[in-house]
């Protein structure tokens, strides 16, 4: 081979690995939100609605659901959180109401952020949530502890072998993400 083939040959492959390495990093950037709206589309991975909605209460009284409550806190995240009960027993139809508690663990103010899933994931498009501290990110004082509301339903088309719903909250600190924005 010559040298300019040699040339133009290198030139190809080094312009065709440009390409892909530039491909896979658009992919990969486009990723997470393409996964977000498939999760929101199809319930996948227990998501849940992200935004207040309205409701009316058609409760079925012949039927129980035990709705347990999971909290973690990130690692990184210098917090306590909790829910103020491990669970509750509710009817399909009716509207509920649960706190949970948060408490802020440095001498700064921060920024926090839960992330909710729902399983079973068939019980995820029927776990309605109508008021969430998860709607929106969470300002804290230095040391602050604060009581944050959630108030859900749970749509009465559930599943019929769907007797129990976990509801999980991971909480992380988002404050160099809000200071940056």
């Amino acid at each position: 081979m010559t040298g300019e083939k040699r040339n133009n040959a290198n030139r190809k492959l080094v312009l065709s690995l440009l390409v892909v390495v530039v491909g896979a990093f658009g992919f990969g950037y486009a990723l997470v939100p393409l996964y977000d709206v498939f999760c929101e589309i199809t319930g996948f991975g227990g998501r849940t609605n992200n935004e207040a909605v309205a409701v009316n209460e058609a409760p079925d009284l012949n039927r129980e659901i035990r709705i347990e409550f999971m909290t973690t806190v990130n690692s990184y995240a210098q917090f306590e959180f909790a829910s103020d009960a491990d669970s509750m027993v509710v009817h399909p139809g009716k509207m509920y109401y649960a706190t949970f508690t948060a408490k802020n663990l440095t001498e700064s103010d921060k920024v926090a952020h839960a992330v909710p899933s729902v399983a079973p994931p068939a019980a995820a498009e029927h776990f309605v949530k109508i008021e969430c501290f998860c709607f929106n990110s969470q300002e804290f004082l230095a040391s602050e502890e604060k009581s944050m509301p959630l108030q859900f339903i749970v749509n009465p088309d559930l599943p019929d072998y769907v007797d129990t719903i976990t509801l999980g909250y991971t909480f992380f600190d988002t404050t160099s993400v809000a200071s940056a924005n």
